[in-house]
């Protein structure tokens, strides 16, 4: 997201609103163009502003900001008037450029009084607008001069790279082309997008004096402006016209907000050439006319707004209205909100100065019968009981391999599904029963604080005989406890609070299991039919997994748990 940097003074004075080091009141204020404050340095009297549009260029200067909110602040309403002289300087333009670098358009500024903050404000704005809009110069770059020491008319040519020297900006000693591209740090940042060419692009005053050598830098004789810098000329070259035009009309008025007067330049194209026009004024400071549908307005909206009301919101919002009717607003769009492409993005605009919350929220009517399972309830019961016995849910992969299911559970082989085409090694079947997976959680967080306690309820996958897929997917809860005194009695107990609060009335019956210890463990069952089982685990099984601590555990087929009848006189509680 663009983060731009400004003086706090300077925001508060051009806000017209004291703030008082206020960011909260600063941050409600910034939501009418979504952005927010990101930091504020009371010291240095700076507030970073970062703006969640990356579509609205016309706000990345402390100028734009202001003038997009003076009509939710109530001080001005409507489009704000910009004007332009008449032209003051003329560009004459090459045809040796068309492949290399072919549009520019310029702007002259005059009796503009900078200061300090101005200045870094301004080159703030044209290294945005260099990186974003610009695409890191390739496709648009800015240039600001000292109009004072320029000859008009200029000259925007392409020359061989070694015909051209001249004093880059914050250098002292002169330097040929290729020379910059190697030494310069914008020319080794950008040396990239002239290279390609065997000419490269150059600007000239009638003299011969260099300005600029577009994208790269500068000259540090025309293009260092000061204070004292009273008279500017702007210009943008590029690859295409309509950002060009759009990136200087930004920068203008970001100068003129500052007290500047523009002036227009004239761009002189080649006869014989393939640009679409010979002669071009700019900066065009011109609005376009989008129509905005009143029932569409309202449609997106959910609102019920008449033509009148919607143009008081457009006019809040910085918008023009040039003619209304019943069903339609033709709007007038300004030069500087180059994000409006149709009329949703002016709805968008009607819906901030309206007020997202003065909107009446309602519930989206889904076409759809979907919900939740029946059994879903239980399952969210069940997990919410293990947390509240203490242990962390685990969400584990089924994929795994018949080393971790049954070689390190020290456990014999029984029937699991393989997959035909396994990607990795180490996932070549489906998971059995979970206690594995819970093994081998425990054995990747070996250095993590002792106890230990985790469960997870989830998906097993079965061979079945009499279905069409012969699988079956069934969902199991296991639970698995380590630190230096787990044993048995833990494990049991929680496995009795589990069915207690669960409704359930359980049995426990001795049994063997190779992956716990014998005379530790216990088959678990529930109106007669065997569900699970519940032990203290073999010392081989952690040696397998590398674990110094004792480990207990219980697992269960929490599907039959949910067949059997007893379930029915809890199904009210859940």
């Amino acid at each position: 997201m663009p983060t731009i940097d400004v003086d706090y003074k300077e925001l508060d004075h051009l806000l017209n609103v004291k703030l008082n080091g206020d960011m909260t009141k600063l941050d409600d204020i910034l939501a009418y163009v979504k952005a927010e404050v990101k930091a504020f340095d009371e010291k240095e009297g700076s507030v970073s502003i970062e703006m969640k549009d990356t579509n609205r260029p016309d706000l990345w200067s402390i100028e734009g900001l202001s003038r997009a909110l003076q009509g939710y602040l109530n001080h001005a309403k409507g489009i704000k008037q910009y004007s332009v002289g008449k032209s003051a300087v003329e560009v004459d333009v090459h045809a040796n450029l068309w492949n290399i670098r072919p549009f520019i358009c310029c702007a002259v500024i005059k009796d503009i009084h900078l200061s300090d903050s101005t200045i870094k404000g301004i080159m703030h704005l044209q290294d945005k607008l260099d990186q974003t809009n610009g695409r890191s110069r390739q496709k648009t770059s800015i240039g600001i001069y000292n109009l004072d020491l320029i000859k008009p008319p200029i000259e925007y040519t392409a020359v061989k790279p070694e015909d051209v020297k001249f004093v880059p900006l914050g250098f002292t000693e002169e330097m040929g082309l290729n020379e910059i591209l190697m030494r310069h740090p914008k020319g080794v940042e950008y040396g990239h997008i002239v290279k390609k060419n065997p000419l490269y692009p150059m600007l000239f005053d009638s003299e011969g004096k260099v300005l600029s050598f577009p994208p790269i830098i500068n000259s540090n004789d025309l293009g260092k402006i000061t204070e004292e810098s009273r008279n500017l000329l702007v210009e943008v070259t590029g690859t295409l016209h309509k950002t060009v035009l759009n990136t200087l009309n930004l920068v203008t008025l970001a100068l003129i907000d500052r007290g500047g007067k523009a002036y227009s330049a004239t761009i002189n194209y080649p006869e014989k050439s393939d640009y679409p026009q010979k002669t071009v004024v700019t900066p065009d400071f011109s609005n376009r006319v989008v129509a905005l549908s009143v029932e569409y307005t309202n449609r997106l909206l959910g609102l019920k707004l008449t033509s009148e009301k919607i143009c008081e919101l457009l006019l809040v919002a910085g918008l023009g209205v040039e003619k209304v009717s019943s069903d339609c607003v033709s709007v007038l769009v300004p030069c500087y909100r180059v994000d409006v492409m149709h009329q949703v993005d002016i709805v968008e605009d009607v819906a901030v100065a309206y007020g997202y919350n003065n909107i009446e929220s309602t519930w989206r009517e889904l076409p759809t019968t979907g919900r939740a399972k029946p059994d879903q309830r239980y399952i969210d019961v069940a997990r919410e009981l293990m947390v509240g016995l203490g242990y962390q849910e685990t969400l584990n992969t089924t994929l795994t391999n018949p080393d971790v299911l049954f070689s390190k559970m020290n456990a014999p082989p029984t029937k699991f599904i393989e997959l035909d085409n396994p990607k990795i090694v180490t996932m070549t079947c489906l998971r059995s029963w979970l206690l594995p997976s819970l093994m081998e959680f425990l054995a990747c967080n070996a250095s993590v604080e002792f106890p230990q306690k985790i469960f997870e309820l989830g998906k097993v996958t079965l061979p079945d005989e009499t279905r069409e897929t012969q699988t079956r997917d069934e969902d199991w809860l296991a639970a698995a406890t380590t630190h230096p005194n787990a044993n048995f009695s833990e494990i049991k107990s929680a496995l009795d609070s589990f069915m207690a609060n669960f409704g359930v009335e359980w049995q426990i019956k001795e049994t063997v299991h190779p992956s716990f210890i014998e005379g530790r463990v216990g088959k678990v069952i529930v109106g007669g039919v065997e569900v699970g089982f519940v032990g203290e685990v073999n010392p081989a099984v952690l040696e397998a997994w590398k674990l110094e601590n004792p480990a207990a555990a219980f697992e269960i087929n929490f599907r039959r748990l949910l067949e059997g009848k007893t379930l029915e006189k809890v199904i009210d509680k859940l």
